[in-house]
Order: C-alpha cells, then structure tokens, then sequence
C-alpha cells in the first residue's frame, strides 16, 4: 500500500458524464457482457476508481473499459502503467505503445525443467477449477510471494491445453469436453490477471489464453451453445486487438465467421470472414487466406449470392494450390483437401445444389484421414444430408448408418444435428427395410 493520498483519476469522471455511479456500473456490466467479460461492478467500485484507489484496471476491466471507449488507451483514461501499479513491465498487449524488450532476467520459473510443465499441462486436463489454480499460481517457489510469478512452464501449458483439446475434439468431438476446457480458460486468464511475469512470457501467455478461448468456443460451438461461442470468440478477439497479434485475430474472425454462418446471420459471417482476410494478409500463408475464402464463400451461400460465394470458392482453390510453408498457423493442421472439399460441400448445400454439394462431400469421406474420427463422422453425415435432400435415398441410408457406426466413439452434437436432418427428409421413405433400420438405430442413438 502506498502512504501518499490517492490522486482522484479526474479523466475517468469526465468518461462517466452526467450518470450517476451506479448508472454507469451497470453500463459496465452491459458492456462486459456485450464482449463476453463478466465483470461484478458496482457504484463502490466506480468510487474506487474515480478517487485513485484503483490506480490501474486488471486484465478484464481493462477489457471492458477498451470496447466501451474506443480508442482510448489506459493512459487517455486516467490509468497508471501497470508496471507501476504492481512493480513488473508492462505486458506489450496492455502498452499504449510498442516498448523495446529487454532481455529477461532469468528467473527460477524460466528455468525450471520441462516436467513441471508436464504437471501443469495435467492439471489444466484432468483437475477441476481448485486443481487447476493450485497448481498454477501457488507452487512452491511462489507461494512465499506477494504477487505469484508466471514463467515459461505456465505459459507452455496454457499452449499444451489448447494442442490436448484439439487432439481430443478431432477424435471424440465436444461432448464430454468442454466443461473442462471453460475451467482451464479461467485458469489462464486468472494468471494473466492476477500474475508476475517478464514481457517475454506475457506475449506467449496472451497468444495462449487467446488460442484457448477460441478452442473453447469451438467446443461450445461444436456443442450448439452458440450464444457462448460468440462471447469465448469475442474474449479471444479483444485479446488479439489488446495483444496487436493480427495472427490470434484472423484467428478469432475465422471462428466467428464460421459461427454467424451456422446462426443463420450471413451476412456476419461475410463481414467477419473479409476482416479476418485483412489480418492475415501480411502473414505469409496462403493456406490460411485459402480456408478464409471459404468461410467467405458459406457467408456468401448463406445469402444465396451464387456469383459471390463462387468467387470465393475460386479463390480458395487458387491460394490452396500454393501448398504449405512454414508460416502455416499451427492451428490449421486439419485444414487439407478432405477439409476443403468438405466446406465446398456445405456452399452448395446451402445453394440448394444438392447433387455437386454431395460429390463435395463424397469426397472429403474419401480423402479424410482416419484418425480424425469426428471429421470423418461429418463429412459422412454431410454426405447423407445432401444425398437424402437429392433423393437418392439407398446412398443417404447407407452414409447414415457408416455415421451411426463412427458415432460410438464421438461426441458431437453438431454431428448428430445434421444426421438428424438427414433422418427426417428420408422419414417419407420409413417403408423400405434400409431405411427404417436406419431411422431405428438413428432414434436409438439420440442422448437420452
């Protein structure tokens, strides 16, 4: 605690206007949830603030306070450096400007052997909330600390879960994941809150709490809870613009992009698709402009705009034709043919072009690699749904039951949702032996 009087944060007040305190606590609280931030403000807090009590925000109401006033740096609002406030440098996301990066000091968390991130990386997978913030915040070197220091085998665990979570969703699906992953989310904002740490472990802390966040979305989206999709994308796009990481911000418009689409908000999914296209364009991968000109193509088929979404198909063939290179997001490892052809299958479905969606469809069934068994069970389940809306009825029986066959081990909601679909335009059809063992099995197969 600092013995000198607080200096009342006078620019702050001006912020507020002629609301009262607790009027603009609630705007606060809108604003938070508006960005997926939930923030418990109040009249006391604003108080706090307006005196110079709170001399600088944490990560979250920083947040909030940056989305509810744009272009506003901490400094324009009456905040004092975080490096002041709480005796470390300030992290490059939250610098009103680009600073030079010293060489860290290293530090015993820096230095210590890769088996603790190993402890880490299993406590942010298998422990619960309690489990996980022990682990991170109170090891035995920090818990004598005042502020618990983070280093390089936090921040590499944060990076191993978002590479666990992936692995897990391409072979099982969302199902029985993303409770998990919300917890190890927490976990790794609360250490970006709440931690000591060098500038060079907060950027690569804050590209890993940012990939999270997308990964948990995906798993939310994946999971059809849509709404909190959108707000774990928009935690993860605040952290990108915060970060000034335009890589973690194609990132993030992608998935948003994609969510709008299966929303039914087209038009979004357009928009956020061509932004993430303008963040990528100086990151040298062709791969990753070619998979954005697709979610601009489903955008683009969402609107029924055929010349658009074609445009943006040719595109996508074009920049995938370049190949691979080494500036590939790690991220995109499942984006190869089967991939593509897959998304090409979902424009001309959403086009109405049943017949071309399928062979689209058909194959990425045949090009998927096995091991990717959740890809595998939906462009199979893609497949049916087309072939069924196509009526070729014998083919769409058949790739339901291969999806019902891979579904034992997937849990995929989204997957089910469109074999649901599928059973439904071949119910007029539930009088021919196939199709009325599929629809069975497909009634049987449903979560209780």
């Amino acid at each position: 605690m600092h013995s000198s009087p607080s200096t009342p944060n006078t620019a702050f007040r001006r912020l507020r206007g002629d609301r009262s305190p607790g009027e603009f606590a609630a705007a606060v609280r809108r604003a938070g949830r508006d960005i997926g931030e939930q923030v418990s403000c109040d009249a006391r807090y604003i108080g706090r603030v307006e005196s110079g009590e709170i001399r600088c925000p944490n990560y979250a109401y920083e947040r909030v306070f940056r989305h509810m006033f744009p272009g506003r740096d901490l400094a324009d609002m009456g905040f004092e450096p975080r490096e002041l406030v709480r005796g470390r440098r300030v992290p490059a996301a939250a610098a009103p400007r680009p600073v030079p990066r010293p060489a860290p000091r290293p530090s015993p968390y820096e230095t210590e052997p890769d088996e603790e991130s190993d402890v880490l990386r299993r406590a942010f997978m298998t422990g619960g909330p309690a489990a996980i913030a022990t682990t991170l915040m109170l090891g035995p070197a920090a818990a004598a600390e005042t502020v618990h220091k983070v280093g390089r085998p936090q921040a590499r665990a944060v990076r191993a879960a978002v590479r666990e979570i992936r692995l897990h969703d391409d072979r099982h699906g969302a199902g029985a994941l993303y409770r998990q992953a919300g917890h190890s989310l927490g976990a790794a904002y609360r250490l970006l809150d709440e931690g000591s740490y060098s500038q060079a472990v907060a950027e690569d802390l804050m590209g890993g709490a940012g990939e999270l966040a997308i990964s948990v979305g995906w798993l939310a989206h994946d999971s059809g809870r849509l709404a909190d999709a959108r707000s774990f994308y928009g935690e993860a796009l605040a952290t990108a613009r915060m970060a000034g990481d335009r890589a973690l911000e194609s990132h993030a418009f992608c998935n948003a992009s994609f969510l709008a689409r299966d929303a039914g908000r087209s038009r979004e999914a357009v928009r956020a698709a061509q932004a993430a296209q303008q963040a990528a364009r100086h990151l040298g991968s062709p791969r990753l402009l070619s998979l954005l000109a697709l979610r601009e193509a489903g955008g683009w088929a969402g609107l029924g705009d055929r010349t658009g979404c074609e445009r943006a198909l040719a595109r996508a063939h074009t920049l995938f034709g370049r190949g691979p290179c080494a500036a590939d997001p790690e991220w995109m490892t499942f984006y190869g043919e089967a991939e593509l052809s897959g998304l090409e299958a979902q424009s001309w479905s959403a086009l109405g072009d049943h017949h071309r969606a399928a062979e689209h469809a058909r194959r990425a069934v045949g090009l998927q690699a096995p091991h990717f068994t959740r890809n595998a069970a939906l462009y199979t389940a893609e497949l049916a749904n087309n072939l069924a809306s196509a009526r070729r009825v014998d083919e769409a029986t058949d790739a339901g039951i291969r999806v019902l066959d891979l579904l034992g081990g997937v849990q995929s909601p989204r997957v089910r949702g469109m074999l649901s679909s599928a059973a439904q335009t071949l119910q007029p059809y539930s009088r021919r032996p196939d199709v009325a063992e599929f629809l069975r099995r497909q009634a049987e197969s449903r979560p209780a």
